[in-house]
């Protein structure tokens, strides 16, 4: 199974050959900007697509803080994505409390640990939308 920096490694080295299926579902590669470093951050997300859009989870497994490129998106949401050999800007934002539940649904239906990471923590995992700038 692939994960972390190898799932990147090997995702953009053969254009999503290996890595975009993954565990029974679809991941796209993910660039933000650190907030505090300035430096690129990359990271392999299971995605759904929304109509024009794609959806990602900030979920962190359950964990009771959000990961740092949640972070780093709130702070700059202009991001880089690629899906499978489509390399592209997009720019990044918190799904509104009227669009959640439907998108939450998508989501959960790609990955259904997701229902079971919200009930471990207090805190409101985000759907974060990635529109194509």
């Amino acid at each position: 199974m692939l994960f972390g920096s190898e799932h990147v490694r090997r995702y953009v080295e053969t254009d999503g050959a290996e890595g975009h299926d993954w565990e029974g579902t679809t991941a796209l590669i993910l660039t933000t900007t650190g907030r505090k470093t300035g430096k690129q951050h990359i990271t392999p997300l299971i995605y759904q697509a929304h109509g024009e859009a794609l959806l990602v989870v900030a979920s962190k497994g359950g964990a009771d803080q959000p990961p740092a490129w949640y972070l780093n998106l709130q702070a700059n949401p202009e991001v880089q994505v690629q899906v499978l050999g489509d390399r592209f800007t997009a720019r990044a934002r918190t799904a509104t409390p009227e669009e959640k539940p439907a998108m939450w649904r998508t989501m959960t239906a790609a990955w259904p640990p997701y229902d079971e990471y919200q009930t471990k923590t207090d805190r409101e995992i985000p759907v974060v939308v990635l529109e194509r700038v």
